[in-house]
């Protein structure tokens, strides 16, 4: 039997969400699109890649633009 390298087992797929705003994903060919967003998430030899600056944005482009305190949505929080 051949598996595919971009298979994800439908119970990950249940508990994946965007790291941004935490939308229920969907895998669509070689990617995990966030049906809130739109952000499209590349899987890459099987191993879906869920960080912010390696999605693809809906108009194409890539990564999150900042949000208007310039800080880019998802990202984490620096310890203080």
């Amino acid at each position: 039997m051949s598996v595919d390298s971009n298979t994800i087992p439908q119970d990950l797929l249940d508990i994946l969400v965007c790291p941004v705003d935490y939308g229920k994903v969907h895998l669509h060919d070689a990617e995990l699109t966030c049906e809130t967003c739109g952000r499209a998430y590349p899987v890459r030899d099987g191993i879906p890649v869920m960080l912010v600056d390696e999605a693809r944005m809906p108009d194409g482009s890539r990564g999150a633009p900042a949000d208007d305190t310039g800080r880019t949505p998802g990202a984490a929080e620096s310890a203080e």
